[in-house]
């Protein structure tokens, strides 16, 4: 296994001189064309840089005993679009409400139609907007963002996410407030990206612990059926299985957790490089996504490159109710997950 340096990285980020005559680090940057914020952090051998748009987290990184970085996730140019949706917040619900229609306590609601192809609402409210910067220091950065009313949405909520890096990593703690006076229906996920340095995903092998699967069409991607076990299918990954030549579109679940509650889907390459993505309890599911040239979805400079998706309910479950979670007026949900270097 390649091993993670001890210490932190050089800083080479660019700098300018402060008013006293120190140097300041310029650990945040403003795309001038899009207006789209990028902010820099770092701890411990990790780095990493969190945009404004969606929140998304555009890189993470590790230094390496041997000297050098490895890639923790897929990456894109800063003030650019993120490609497939890379890194982005999905909220007030992940993945896909079917027909962008649901009735919640009686009350019927129409979405915006997101996904005309397949005719549905996908991955929320908050993707493409622009973030509140709360708080930046050098090794996390809080932004914020309300879900007001809107087409087919009543129920205002109060969204912050911090991403902070330390010794062990990557870690991103989201809450949800329901500033409403009613219960409020709520899901959440990430689009993150997992990639194990500068190795092909058809040379790696791959680990989740989930128990179960959720069967979807192949024409809408939507639920067709009630979850199903995964042990003896082509879709049992709970124990390291190489990539090659694999598709995957599918929300996994029943995760089993380590010892110390969280449960860690694993990426590793031939030279080492171990990339894992955990999740606490809050998160029940992750969607498992093989982008492919094959399919029309190649990742921009990687071609196959995997997601795995973070969420607290799989696909529609505003109409299934799986893993649905209601908010109280005055209520915060709170979940945690995050990568590291193994």
């Amino acid at each position: 296994m390649r091993a993670v340096r001890g210490c932190c990285f050089a800083r080479d980020y660019p700098a300018r001189t402060g008013g006293s005559g120190q140097t300041v680090l310029m650990t945040e940057q403003v795309d001038t064309a899009s207006g789209v914020r990028t902010y820099r952090i770092e701890g411990g051998p990790y780095r990493a840089e969190v945009v404004s748009t969606g929140a998304a987290l555009r890189m993470l990184e590790c230094m390496m005993d041997d000297g050098d970085p490895a890639a923790l996730t897929e990456s894109w140019t800063a003030g650019e679009k993120p490609p497939l949706s890379a890194g982005l917040v999905l909220a007030p619900w992940p993945n896909r409400i079917r027909d962008g229609s649901f009735v919640f306590e009686g009350e019927a609601h129409h979405l915006e139609i997101t996904e005309p192809a397949r005719h549905n609402a996908i991955h929320g409210l908050v993707r493409r907007r622009e973030w509140q910067l709360e708080s930046h220091t050098d090794n996390a950065v809080t932004q914020s963002i309300e879900v007001g009313r809107t087409a087919g949405w009543t129920y205002p909520i109060h969204l912050t996410v911090t991403h902070e890096l330390t010794d062990n990593g990557l870690s991103v703690t989201h809450t949800a407030t329901n500033i409403g006076d009613t219960h409020a229906p709520f899901g959440l996920g990430v689009h993150a990206f997992l990639r194990a340095g500068d190795a092909a995903l058809d040379e790696c092998t791959f680990l989740v612990p989930a128990t179960v699967r959720l069967p979807l069409d192949s024409q809408r991607s939507l639920p067709a059926g009630i979850s199903e076990p995964v042990r003896g299918t082509d879709l049992d990954f709970r124990e390291a299985r190489a990539l090659a030549g694999i598709g995957l579109d599918v929300p996994l679940g029943g995760l089993v957790p380590d010892a110390d509650g969280l449960a860690r889907s694993v990426l590793s390459a031939p030279d080492g490089t171990v990339a894992a993505l955990w999740t606490d309890s809050a998160f029940r599911w992750v969607q498992v996504f093989i982008a492919d040239p094959a399919n029309d979805q190649a990742y921009p400079g990687r071609g196959r490159a995997l997601a795995v998706e973070p969420m607290t309910c799989p696909p529609d479950a505003f109409n299934t109710g799986i893993d649905l979670i209601v908010l109280d007026p005055g209520q915060t949900w709170t979940g945690r997950w995050g990568i590291q270097a193994l």
